[in-house]
Order: structure tokens, then sequence, then C-alpha cells
């Protein structure tokens, strides 16, 4: 057989230039300069205005790569088989379908060179799903270099490129002489023994802060690169109270930019959500000598990164300036000049990022207040970056010292998949593994709500990789090792000793945290009054061992160093995650033995995931005793939570396992769509772990189990459908067609839409629905749901692929000469009230229909 490696290399010059010329429009003179850069998705012919070629043919510009590179193999030499070839092809096409996404723009690409640019286009297409093996692997990434070789060279010799570029080196050479200026602006006149020791300081920096390390990980401690580590995360200011809703007057801006619009920010976030990791990308961006990073307010600046828990001592002062490095214990610290910590700071040049205050004992916090304001007045111009947990001190806690105070937000859905697509390439783990991750995710309510900042992301990656791409397979391990993390590892192996002097240990926490969250969930609260916390807490210290320590210290320290309490606003308490909350609920629920109380609160949502967990934490007995009354109540909500609580019990009886699986056959798979729609309503995302795979079904009960899924409506329900997307029963597709209104317009058209044939009806109700439909190259039966503008249609709809079109609006416009634009149109629906006059201006060849006066206005579902 041949060498697959060699393959692309293979492939003759003069038969790939031309395939990939047809990729791209043909452009015109001039440099090609507009108000916004030209990215290479402008450019691709099979978008945008000046398309000369369909999705589908990019489709057969991937199979004629893949022929010719098996016809340069030779006979007998043919690295796969002409199915994984087909297979090859549809990777291909879907990653040369990329360039119609990517942002990057043509110089930018050329400078990537082919390998980076190859990776960029490949890193939206996972290849999991495609089933390839080893030889087709190497076959499909051979062809995408060589395709990425001829795609920069094309692009150095478009007409546009070398002016274009000369355009963009003058543009990158006046924002450096603007950046030059603001250093010498900032640079005082400084001795030659001040510039050198501040370079070996700024090489310190890069060297000490350039790693990022997640802590307290059963599956080990590992440092990235910060520039890959490093994700961007927001922050906002809230409009009343601390966790209170932002008001328009204060946008979310880019974490990293928080010291662009203020001097000094006070910014809070909860544990793991990023503040050092912050604070290190500062660092070590305010120490590069790059300067074309965008941020101008850190370029000539010198940073001071002052962790609280490393320069408050017992017994001693806070240093001055000057002891700042020993301090800190940096190793240079001894060669700095006298005086030189002093006139950075006169110079308005420093950088002061402040972290943790959350971790010095309380009754030194008042002093480290003092510390900072005099520090402040006395070194004005300087820009400071405090950090702590939300709880650690009260609101406004350094407003008269001028800080602006901020909060970290949560990451979301988009920060997510970034987070663990970059875990996977740093810790050298396969893609597919990544995206395995990210599905289960996406479908496992309990992860999404895990998910939500880089701490707990980086441990779910590290325990699904760790155990070889599977999380434990049950919820309790999950949590179990998610608790060892936050309560007790990470911040020992930070070295972090209790800050106030009060020790808790694992089981305490534990035993604590479980009080306060069954309190809550009993009483059908979201949070509690600090009073009542206490009174808990109080109770619960003889028992405890803990009557030494007044309740209030007790607390504070839970708070503090926990990580999973937080207080919203003044007096108040809640859980940050709500799965912990249900997680200790169920455990004290098992331990006092509630069970009757759990199955009569069964029916309700908010109580669905204590009552799987308290199957979790239960014996064997106490489990079957549980789901005998769930299966025996008759209710289909129960009857779902018993047929979903049998694979959270470590051991079932077979009689009871029988009659808890009997009880779910009337009613999964639903027997029609009626039943279909009662069960999404009844059972909710806790369905769609019930519910056969498309592989497990006749067509017309796939057909029913999407109609499930469309109907539960949700984030799982949607990456559950994802499961079908691919079925060939045409009911099903259409099924899935006409659901798009159901989700989110941009992703289920990119994860469902581009999947499925373009002939089925889809609903349009505004000019967004029309241009997601333009980026998957266009629809041929498109609905017009409500008033429209015909610039809209015609400038939006794509005009050659469009066929059929039914215009369903309560005033169409008078006459429909315009659809003369869509030379492939052959039938047009108007669907209104029978009495009103429509003008028949149409294109010959296009038949209209119109709805008769004892037919339905609209079509029947």
């Amino acid at each position: 057989m041949v060498d697959v490696t060699a393959l692309g290399a293979r492939v003759a010059s003069s038969a790939v230039t031309p395939l990939v010329r047809r990729l791209f429009v043909r452009d015109g003179p001039g440099a090609g300069l507009v108000d916004r850069p030209v990215r290479i998705s402008a450019l691709v012919s099979f978008r945008g205005e000046k398309r000369t070629v369909t999705p589908k043919d990019v489709e057969k510009i991937a199979g004629e790569l893949v022929r010719r590179a098996l016809a340069a193999a030779g006979p007998g030499e043919e690295p796969v088989g002409a199915a994984e070839a087909a297979v090859v092809k549809d990777a291909l096409a879907r990653t040369l379908a990329r360039l119609g996404e990517i942002t990057v723009e043509d110089y930018e690409a050329v400078g990537l060179g082919p390998e980076r640019f190859a990776r960029e286009l490949r890193a939206g297409v996972p290849l999991a799903p495609y089933g390839l093996g080893e030889g087709g692997t190497l076959l499909y990434e051979r062809l995408l270099h060589t395709a990425s070789l001829h795609i920069l060279n094309f692009l150095t010799q478009r007409s546009t490129y070398v002016a274009r570029r000369q355009t963009v080196q003058a543009q990158q050479l006046a924002r450096l002489v603007r950046a030059v200026d603001v250093l010498l602006e900032r640079l005082p006149s400084r001795s030659a023994e001040d510039a050198g020791f501040e370079e070996r300081y700024a090489d310190h920096i890069a060297a000490r802060y350039g790693t990022l390390t997640i802590y307290g990980l059963d599956a080990g401690t590992r440092e990235w690169p910060l520039d890959t580590a490093y994700l961007s995360l927001e922050a906002t200011r809230p409009r009343a109270g601390r966790g209170g809703s932002r008001g328009p007057e204060y946008p979310a801006v880019a974490a990293e930019q928080v010291l662009a619009g203020h001097d000094q920010v006070f910014l809070r976030g909860v544990a793991g959500s990023g503040k050092t990791t912050l604070v290190q990308w500062l660092a070590v961006t305010a120490a590069s000598r790059v300067y074309d990073h965008g941020l101008p307010h850190l370029i000539g600046r010198v940073p001071f990164v002052l962790p609280m828990r490393r320069i408050v001592r017992p017994g001693a002062e806070l240093p001055f300036p000057g002891d700042f490095l020993r301090a800190v214990g940096c190793p240079v610290a001894g060669e700095q000049p006298p005086g030189w910590v002093e006139r950075v700071l006169r110079a308005r040049r420093g950088v002061l990022l402040v972290d943790g205050i959350d971790e010095i004992a309380g009754d030194r916090r008042a002093a480290a207040r003092r510390w900072l304001r005099e520090l402040v007045r006395a070194f004005p111009g300087n820009l400071w970056l405090v950090t702590s947990r939300p709880s650690a001190v009260p609101e406004e806690w350094l407003a008269a010292e001028g800080f602006s105070e901020l909060v970290l937000a949560p990451m979301g859905r988009e920060g997510v998949a970034t987070f663990v697509r970059r875990w996977h390439r740093a810790a050298d783990a396969p893609e597919s593994v990544g995206e395995s991750l990210l599905g289960s995710v996406r479908t496992t309510s309990e992860l999404n709500r895990l998910a939500t900042n880089p701490l707990m992301c980086g441990m779910l990656c590290a325990l699904h990789r760790d155990r070889r791409g599977f999380l434990p397979q049950d919820r309790r391990s999950l949590y179990e090792a998610a608790l060892t993390m936050l309560l007790e590892r990470r911040d020992r192996e930070r070295e972090l000793d209790d800050p106030d002097g009060t020790p808790l240990s694992y089981a305490v926490q534990v035993q604590l945290l479980q009080k306060l969250a069954w309190w809550l969930i009993r009483n059908g609260r979201q949070e509690m009054d600090r009073s009542e916390a206490l009174r808990i807490v109080g109770r619960a210290l003889p028992a405890l061992s803990l009557s030494s320590n007044s309740e209030e210290e007790i607390y504070l320290a839970l708070l503090l160093r926990s990580g999973l309490l937080r207080e919203p606003a003044e007096e108040r308490v809640d859980f940050l995650h709500r799965t912990f909350q249900d997680y200790l609920g169920a455990r004290l629920a098992v331990e006092e033995m509630d069970f009757d109380l759990l199955v009569d609160h069964a029916d309700r949502d908010e109580w669905e995931d204590v009552v799987l967990l308290a199957l979790a934490h239960a014996r064997p007995k106490e489990a079957e005793y549980l789901l005998r009354r769930l299966a025996d109540s008759g209710d289909p909500r129960r009857t779902l939570l018993a047929a979903a609580g049998l694979r959270y019990a470590a051991e079932v009886a077979p009689e009871v396992r029988g009659r808890v699986e009997h009880g779910l056959v009337a009613h999964v798979p639903p027997v029609d769509f009626d039943a279909a729609r009662e069960l999404a309503r009844a059972g909710g995302d806790l369905v769609l772990g019930l519910l056969p795979g498309p592989d497990e079904v006749a067509a017309r009960t796939a057909a029913r189990v999407v109609h499930t899924a469309v109907s539960v409506g949700s984030e799982a329900a949607l990456e559950f459908l994802r499961r079908f997307r691919d079925h060939p029963s045409s009911v099903v597709q259409q099924s899935l067609a006409a659901a798009w209104p159901q989700f989110d317009r941009d992703r289920y058209a990119r994860e469902i839409l581009a999947h499925l044939p373009r002939q089925w009806s889809v609903d349009v109700s505004s000019a967004d629905d029309l241009r997601a439909l333009a980026a998957l190259g266009g629809w041929e039966h498109i609905r017009v749901r409500g008033a429209y503008r015909v610039e809209d249609l015609t400038g939006l709809i794509v005009v050659d692929r469009l066929v059929h079109l039914t215009l369903d609006a309560a005033h169409p416009v008078e006459g429909l000469a315009w659809l003369s634009a869509f030379a492939g149109l052959r039938t047009v629906t108007v669907l209104t009230d029978p009495d009103t006059a429509v003008a028949r201006q149409v294109p010959d060849g296009v038949k209209v229909q119109l709805p008769s006066a004892d037919s339905p206005s609209r079509p029947q579902g």
C-alpha cells in the first residue's frame, strides 16, 4: 500500500489549482479597501452576492480532490476503500466550507502558513462523527494540507492582495508609531541600571506567570502555557446589590479590559471563576515588549503581582513598595536598584495586582484597606486591580478609595466549548474526547449546571480524560470528586492555611452544608436569611465538637472557604451551584430517612434531582422502597422519575425493577403525537434519557420520538435531536426542519438544518432567519410567516437555490413581479384572507396557488 502522507504531494498543482480557484469569487481592480476588514469568508464563491458555485459544488470539489489523490496512488495502492473515501470526501467538504465561516483576513491567513491555516479550518469540524480509520484520517489531513497550501498561494496571487498588504502594513506601522508615542510619553529618563533591571524583571514575570496550574484534581496538576489556557471572560457591574440584575448602563466588558475604563477596580468572583488567571494574564501582558496587543493602557508599565496570602504575615505590617518583590519571594529582588519601585510608581507606570482579599484573616482586612488607601494616595495615576470572593467584604468596600466594583460573570456556552477544546489540545488529548465531553455537558443537566467557571470545567475535563473519555458512571461519584476538590484539596495544594484561624475538616464542612441545603429544599426556598443560617450552624456545633467556636466564626469560615456558599444580597445566603444544594440535601434526607417526604414532592420540578440523588445515596432496601412508591403512584411524572432512578440505585431487586419497567412501557416510546407532547410536558429533560435512539425504533416511532424532544425544547433536547439529523425517514426530516423556530436560530441551523436535505419546508419570520439560511448556502422551500419586506426576500434569499415559496402573511404586498429575481422558482403559495385581492403579476413559468374560499388559510401540520 502507498504511504498516505505522500498522497497529497502527488496530486499535481495543475489539478489542484483550478479546483481551489473555483472556491473564490473573481475580484475586481483596486486595493480592496473597505470600511471593515476583508475576511476570507467574504471572498468565497458559495456565499454572498457574487455566488458562482453552490455548497453542492464544494462537495464535488472535495470529491475530485479525493479522486485525484487515490488515482495518484496507482492500482492496488489505495490506502482506503470506496466507502471510507466517501467519508473522507464529506469531512473534507465540510472543512472547506469553513472558508465561509472563519474571520481570518487574507493576509493574516498567508502569515499563518499552510499548517496553521489547515488547523484553523479544521477547528470547527470534529472528526469523531465521521468515524474515520487511521488511513482515512491521514488521507483527510494530507489533502487538507495540500488544499491549504494552494489556497494561500491563490490568495497571494489575487490582484488586490499586494495593494491591500501594503495598506495593512502602513496601518500597522501607524499603530506602532502611536504605541511608541505612548511609550515615550510614559517612560521617563531612566538610568542604565534601572532599565537593565526592568528587562530582567520582565523576563522573570513572563517565566513566573506564563503558565497556569489548576489545583485539586485527582487526575493530577498540569501546567499550561498561559496564552493557551487564558480564556477571555466578562466582567459587569450589578445595578443593585451583589448579584443583582445588570442594567443597560453597566454593559459587560472583556475582563482583560477592565483597567482600560477604570484606573482602580475591585473585582469580585466566585471560587475558580478566573480571578488569579486574569491577574497572571495582565502581568505577563504588561511585562511583554509587545505593543500591538490592543491594550495601550498597559504599554510601558511595570506589573507587581501581590497575592495577599503571601504578603500578609502574622504580627507584621504590610510591605512598603520597596519590599514588594521580597515579600512575594521574587528571586531577582536582591538585584533591584535602591528606590526603583518608588520611581516606577511616581512615574505612574505601575500595574498593581492585589489578588485574594478573601484569603487573609478577617481581622487583617481593615489593615489591608488602610494599606491600599495610603498607597493609592501616595502614588496616584497607577493602575490597580484588587480581587476577592464575593462575600469576603461588604459592598463598596473600596469605593471611598476611588475603586469601581465589578463582578466576573459565569462562562457562557461558547466559553465552555472554547475552554474544553483548549484544555484537550494543551493536554495532548484526542479531539474526539473533548467533543464527547462537550456532548455530555450539553445533554446532561447536572454537568451543564456545573460547567460555569474555569475551575469546574477543568475538573470535568480532568476527570473525563483520566477515565479515558468517561466521567464517573454515577452522579454521586462526580459530586464527591467535586466536593473533595472544593472543600479540601484546592486550598491544601495551594498551601493556603485557614486565614481566619478556624479550621474545618472536610467531614464537618459537608455536615454543615447539607443541613443548610436540606432546609432550603424542604422550605421551597432558593436562599435564606443569614440569621437562619447562623441558627442552623449554631444548633449543629455541639454534635460536631465545635462549641469552642462561635456560630459566626464557623459560618464565616464555611462561607469563605467552601466555594459553595455566597451572600447574593445583604443578609441573604444561597448555594452557588443549585446542583450541589440538591446533592447535599438528598444526602441528609437519606440519613434522616425522609423517604415519604421525597415521594410526596416528586411531582415538582425542583425536587426531581433531589429524588434521583437520594436514590444514589440510599441503601438497597431504602432505594427499593422509594422506587415502589414512585412506580405505584399512577402519576406519569413519578413513573418516569422511577424509571430514570433505576440507574442511580446501586442494587435493585428484579421484582422492583420489573414493576418500574412495566410502568414505563405505557409512556415510552409515545404511541402518537398527542402522547409525545404529553410525555414532554410531564417529563421535561428527564424524558430525554429514556427515549430510544435513531437506530432502535422504526421510522414512524422515530418521528414521534423526535416530536417528543422538540416539545421539550431545551438545549439538551437540541443535542438529542442531533442524533436524528441523518435519519433516512422523510417524516423525521420534515419534523426536524419544521422544529427550527423552537430553538436557538443559529445553532439549530448549524447543527441540524445544515445536515438535512434542502427540499423540506422551513419557516422564517425575520431577516435574521433568512441570513441563517443564506449561511447554509440557501434553501429550496421557504415559508415566510408574518409581515415581510420585499427587499429582505430578494436580498437575503439565495437566488439560485429557491424552488418553492410560501407567503403566510396577513397583508401580502401588491403584485408579485419581484419574484422574477428568483430564476429557479417554480411555485408560490400565498396564504391570506380569501376575500383579499392579490395582483397576479407573476413571472412566466411560476405557478401561484391561492387558498379557495373553503380552504384553511394556513397549512395543516
